[in-house]
C-alpha cells in the first residue's frame, strides 16, 4: 500500500493569526472571568488557607524549577534561581499573609469611614525570560490573595518552566478550594496570543513585567497596566564609605543570577579619594578592569541601538562574564567574572553606559559628592528613570543621605546594600514591600513608584458615613456681671502694665477714670498706658497705630474699654502687637502690615481647616469691658475692622481674639445715648436670631440665643425711653438686662456664628456710612423672609444641619415668644414675627430702608455688582441656612431701598 504524501502546512495570513490569537485569549478571559465572580464569595479565611497552600508548594518545587529554568534559558544561576523561587513564596507569603482582602478592611468610626476590599477582575501577567518562575510564584499568589483571576503569557524563551511553576500553585490552590480557572496561562506563546491578551477588553489590569517594547505594549493597550522600567540604577560610593564592604556589597549583587534582577547595579560612581582603593579590591575580589582597547567590540556585540538609546541584545540578559567576553571576542582571565570599564561622565548615553542585565559594571570617578549626585541623576535620566539608586557611606544617618534621596530622581535609594537583592526588599530592609514588580513612578512613565503588592491589585470602597464632626462651646476664660463687677480688676492676676484702649467718649466722661481707680487700688502699683481715641468703624491703620504705642509700652494686660468700635480695634491692635513680637510682622513696615491683614481676612467655611493660622498671643492678656449693649465683642472670636482704602468693613474670626476676660458691668451703659441703644440692641437682636438659625447652631447655643432675645424684645424700647437725668427703677433693670442680652447673644454667635443679615449690613454700612445696627435693622426683614422659605432651596452644606429648617427656627422663636401659637402655620409664625419686630423699631425710632437714610438709588445700582460680591465673600456668609446666589444677593441690596 503505498504512503500517503503529507499535506504541507497552511501559513496563516496576519490577520487570520490575530483572529485566532482574539478568539482563544477570549476564551481565556471568558473562564477567568466566572472564576472570580466565584472567588468574591469567599472568606478571608478560605482565601489565606489557598494562599499558604501556594506558598508551601512553591517552596517546595523551588530547586527543581531553579534547574528548569537556567536549562531551558540558559540564563542565570540555578543557586540564585533558587533563592529568587524561595523569596517569592517565603518571603512575599510572609509580608502578604496577614492582608486584610476581603469584605471590611478597615474601619474609622471617628471619621465615619468604612472601606470594603473588592477584586478588580481578570488580570493579564507578562512573565520576563530573566525571572520566570518566580514571577509566576509572585503574582500567582498575589492574584489569589485579592481575589482576582489571571491569565499568563509567558516568555517564549521560559515557556515550559513557567507554566511548571504556575501549574504547580494553581494545582495547590484547586486542592485548598480554589475556584477553577482563576490561573491560566497561553499554551503556544506568541506575540500575537500576548497581543490579543493585553488588549482584551475584559482585561482588569495588566502586570507588565518584561523588557521595554512589551512594558510600553502594556501601557499602549487600552487598559489599565502596573509595569515597569528600565532599571539602569547606580550606586555612589561615598569616600566616608567602608570600602570593604562596599566593595563585597556591589560583587554580591552583580554576581546574583548574573545580573538578571533590574535593580542591579549597573554603575558605580566612586568618590576620588577611594577610587584607587576601591578598584584594587574589586580586582582582588574578583572583578576584571577591561582594557580600554576591547570597549567597542564589548559593546558592539551587547547592545543593539534602538530609538530611546542603547538596549541589551536578546541572548545577552543573564550569561556570564566569561560568556559574554567570549562572544565579543575579548578576553577576560579564567578567575574573573564581574566585567569593570571606566567611563567618562560627558558621554552617559553611549552604549557602556546603558542598562545590562549581566555582569558588567561601569565605573565613574566622582571629584564630589556634588559631581556624584550629578552623574547619577545623567545615568537615571538618559536610562532608568525612577528606578533606583544607591549609596554606600560611612554613617546611615549622615545628613548626606537624605540629601542624596531628595536629589536623585528614583523610587528606591538602597543605603548600604547590594541593590540587586536590596530593591526587591525584605531581605536587607524593612523599608520595602517584596515584590518582583517595581515601580517607577512618574519618572519612569509608571502609576507606581513603590514596590507592587496586594493593595494594588485590589478596588477599595469606600463608605463614607455622615459625621458631625466634633463641636465646642469656647468662651472667656472668666466672665464677670452685675453692677459694680469693674472691681474685678483689683484681683485680676499678673497686671504689671496695663494698656487701656478706648474712644473719645470713655475718656471725656470718666469711664477710664474708672478703671484707673480700680487699678490704683490693688497693692502693687500698676504702669499704665492708654490710648483713647478710637474712631467709630476703626480703620486698619489705627488698629496698627495702637499695635506700635503697645509695643514702645510691652504691655501684660490690654483693657479695652467701649463700644464694639474700641473692643474690636484694641482685639487687632493687640493682635498686630503679638505677631510683631513673634517676628511674623513688622510694626514698621505698612506694606507687610496691609498683606497680613489680608492675609487674616481670608474667608474660611471651616474655623478648624482655615489656612491662615491665627497664633495664639503670649505676650499680654485681654480684658474686654463693653459700655454699649449689642457687639457682644468681649465674648467673641470676631473683630470688625475697616480697610483705609476701600472702606470695606472685613469681620475676622478665630478664636485667638476672644478676650481672656469680659466684665459686663451694667453701670457702664445707664448714660448710653438713646440712638446708640437702639443700634446695639437690634444689632444684639440680629446676634440671637442668626445664631439660632445658623446651620452651626446646636443644643448648646440655642437656649442662649432664645434668653437673648426674650430679654431684648422685653427691655429694649424701655431701655432706649430710660432717661439718665430722670432715673427710675424699671429704667435701669431694662438696661441691665440688655447689657446681658447683648453678652448673651454674643456667647451664641461666638460658637454659633451669624448669617447674610450681618453680611449685608458689613458692606451697606461701609458703602454708605451707615452705623452697623441700623444697616443691621434695614437688612434684618428681607434676610428673615429670604432664609424662612420651604420647597426648592439651596441650603449650606454643613454635617450636622441636616434638613432644611430656618422656617422651623424662625417659626420657633415666634412661638417662644408668644407671637404665635401651636396651631399657627410655620408660615404665619414667621410673618408674625417679621411684624413684631417692625413694631420693635418704629417703637425705637429706626426707619428700616436705605432710601429713608439717605441712600440714593442710583449709588446703590452703580456699586451693586461690587457689593454683591463682597456680601458673597463676606466670613459671616457660610453660615447662613440658606446659601444665597450672587443673583439672589442683589436683590435682597434692591428689596432694602
Amino acid at each position: 500500500m503505498a504512503k500517503e504524501k503529507s499535506t504541507p502546512a497552511v501559513e496563516l495570513t496576519a490577520e487570520e493569526k490575530k483572529a485566532k490569537a482574539v478568539a482563544y485569549t477570549g476564551e481565556l478571559v471568558k473562564k477567568a472571568h466566572e472564576a472570580v465572580l466565584k472567588f468574591e464569595g469567599y472568606t478571608q479565611a478560605q482565601v489565606d488557607t489557598i494562599v499558604a497552600a501556594m506558598a508551601l508548594a512553591a517552596s517546595k518545587h523551588s530547586l527543581q524549577l531553579a534547574h528548569e529554568a537556567v536549562n531551558e534559558t540558559g540564563r542565570g544561576v540555578v543557586e540564585d534561581k533558587d533563592t529568587k523561587n524561595h523569596f517569592a513564596s517565603e518571603s512575599v507569603y510572609h509580608a502578604i499573609k496577614n492582608d486584610k482582602t476581603v469584605g471590611v478592611i478597615r474601619e474609622n468610626k471617628v471619621a465615619g469611614s468604612v472601606e470594603i476590599a473588592s477584586p478588580l477582575g481578570v488580570l493579564a501577567g507578562i512573565v520576563p525570560t530573566t525571572n520566570p518562575t518566580s514571577t509566576a510564584f509572585f503574582k500567582s499568589l498575589l492574584a489569589a490573595k485579592t481575589r482576582n483571576a489571571i491569565v499568563f503569557a509567558f516568555h517564549p524563551q521560559a515557556q515550559k518552566c513557567s507554566s511548571h511553576a504556575a501549574q504547580i500553585v494553581y494545582e495547590a490552590a484547586l486542592e485548598a478550594g480554589a475556584p477553577e480557572n482563576f490561573i491560566q496561562w497561553i499554551e503556544v506563546p506568541s506575540l500575537e496570543m500576548t497581543t490579543a491578551l493585553i488588549q482584551n477588553p475584559g482585561i482588569a489590569t495588566i502586570l507588565a513585567t518584561g523588557g521595554p517594547g512589551m512594558v510600553n505594549a502594556a501601557l499602549k493597550s487600552g487598559n489599565p497596566s502596573l509595569g515597569v522600567g528600565a532599571g539602569n540604577g547606580a550606586v555612589f560610593i561615598d569616600a566616608t564609605a567602608n570600602v570593604d564592604r562596599a566593595v563585597e556589597d556591589l560583587l554580591l549583587s552583580k554576581r546574583f543570577d548574573n545580573g538578571m534582577i533590574c535593580a542591579t547595579e549597573n554603575s558605580a560612581v566612586v568618590a576620588s579619594e577611594i577610587y584607587d582603593e576601591f578598584m584594587k579590591k574589586m580586582q582582588e575580589q574578583g572583578a576584571y578592569l577591561l582594557p580600554k582597547k576591547d570597549y567597542k567590540p564589548l559593546a558592539d556585540f551587547v547592545f543593539v541601538q534602538r530609538p530611546d538609546g542603547y538596549g541589551v541584545t536578546g541572548p545577552v540578559a543573564g550569561r556570564s562574564g566569561k560568556w559574554i567576553a567570549e562572544q565579543a571576542g575579548v578576553h577576560v582571565p579564567e578567575d574573573k567574572d564581574v566585567i569593570l570599564f571606566e567611563l567618562d561622565k560627558k558621554n552617559i548615553g553611549e552604549a557602556l553606559s546603558s542598562e545590562k542585565l549581566s555582569p558588567l559594571l561601569s565605573i565613574y570617578k566622582s571629584e564630589s559628592r556634588d559631581e556624584g549626585i550629578e552623574i547619577v541623576r545623567a545615568l537615571l535620566a538618559y536610562q532608568g528613570a525612577g528606578h533606583n539608586a544607591a549609596i554606600q557611606i560611612g554613617a546611615m544617618d549622615d545628613p548626606f543621605v537624605k540629601e542624596y534621596g531628595i536629589k536623585v530622581e528614583a523610587s528606591r535609594i538602597l543605603v548600604n546594600q547590594p541593590d540587586s537583592i536590596g530593591g526587591v526588599g525584605d531581605i536587607y530592609t524593612d523599608a520595602m514591600r517584596p515584590s518582583l514588580t517595581l515601580g517607577t513612578g512618574s519618572w519612569g512613565k509608571n502609576s507606581l513608584s513603590h514596590n507592587l503588592s496586594t493593595y494594588d491589585l485590589l478596588n477599595i470602597k469606600t463608605v463614607a458615613k455622615r459625621r458631625n464632626r466634633p463641636q465646642w462651646v469656647r468662651l472667656p476664660k472668666e466672665i464677670y456681671y452685675e453692677k459694680n463687677s469693674i472691681s474685678y480688676l483689683q484681683e485680676l492676676p499678673h497686671v504689671h502694665k496695663a494698656f487701656i484702649v478706648a474712644d473719645p467718649g470713655m475718656v471725656k466722661f470718666g469711664f477710664v477714670d474708672k478703671v484707673l481707680e480700680q487699678l490704683a487700688i490693688r497693692p502693687e502699683q500698676v504702669e499704665t498706658s492708654i490710648y483713647g481715641s478710637v474712631h467709630p468703624d476703626p480703620t486698619l491703620s489705627e488698629a496698627i497705630t495702637i499695635a506700635r504705642q503697645m509695643k514702645q509700652f510691652e504691655p501684660d494686660t490690654v483693657i479695652c474699654l467701649g463700644g464694639g468700635s474700641a473692643l474690636d480695634a484694641g482685639k487687632i491692635g493687640r493682635l498686630i502687637y503679638e505677631y510683631d513680637a513673634r517676628g511674623e510682622a513688622n510694626l514698621d513696615d505698612d506694606a507687610s502690615l496691609k498683606e497680613l491683614f489680608q492675609e487674616l481676612a481670608q474667608k474660611f467655611v471651616d474655623i478648624r481647616k482655615r489656612i491662615i493660622k491665627f497664633y495664639h498671643p503670649h505676650k499680654a492678656q485681654m480684658v474686654a469691658i463693653p459700655t454699649t449693649s449689642g457687639t457682644g465683642s468681649e465674648v467673641t472670636p470676631f473683630a470688625v475692622i475697616t480697610d483705609d482704602e476701600t472702606h470695606v468693613k472685613y469681620p475676622l474670626a478665630d478664636y485667638q481674639l476672644t478676650p481672656q476676660v469680659a466684665i459686663v458691668d451694667p453701670e457702664f451703659v445707664m448714660t448710653v445715648p438713646r440712638r446708640t441703644v437702639s443700634w446695639s440692641g437690634i444689632d444684639a437682636l440680629s446676634h440671637a436670631l442668626e445664631s439660632y438659625v445658623s446651620v452651626m447652631a446646636s443644643d448648646y447655643t440655642k437656649p442662649t440665643s432664645l434668653q437673648a432675645i426674650k430679654l431684648i424684645f422685653e427691655n429694649l424700647t424701655a431701655s432706649y425711653n430710660y432717661n439718665p437725668s430722670q432715673p427710675t427703677k424699671e429704667g435701669q433693670k431694662a438696661r441691665e438686662n440688655m447689657h446681658n442680652a447683648a453678652t448673651l447673644a454674643g456667647m451664641a454667635f461666638a460658637n454659633a456664628f451669624l448669617g447674610i443679615n450681618h453680611s449685608l449690613a458689613h458692606k451697606t454700612g461701609g458703602e454708605f456710612g451707615l452705623p452697623h445696627g441700623l444697616a443691621i435693622a434695614i437688612a434684618m426683614p428681607h434676610v428673615i423672609k429670604f432664609n424662612a422659605v420651604s420647597g426648592n432651596v439651596k441650603r449650606t452644606p454643613y454635617p450636622r444641619y441636616e434638613t432644611y429648617r430656618a422656617q422651623e427656627d424662625y417659626a420657633e422663636i415666634s412661638r417662644f415668644m408668644g407671637f404665635a401659637t401651636k396651631a399657627d402655620s410655620n408660615e404665619v409664625a414667621v410673618t408674625n414675627l417679621i411684624a413684631e419686630i417692625k413694631k420693635l423699631t418704629d417703637s425705637i425710632d429706626i426707619d428700616i430702608t436705605l432710601t429713608g437714610n439717605g441712600v440714593k438709588k442710583d449709588h446703590l445700582e452703580r456699586e451693586l455688582d461690587k457689593l454683591a460680591d463682597l456680601v458673597y465673600d463676606d466670613q459671616c456668609t457660610p453660615a447662613n441656612p440658606r446659601q444665597p446666589r450672587i443673583d439672589e444677593i442683589k436683590q435682597l441690596l434692591r428689596d432694602q431701598l
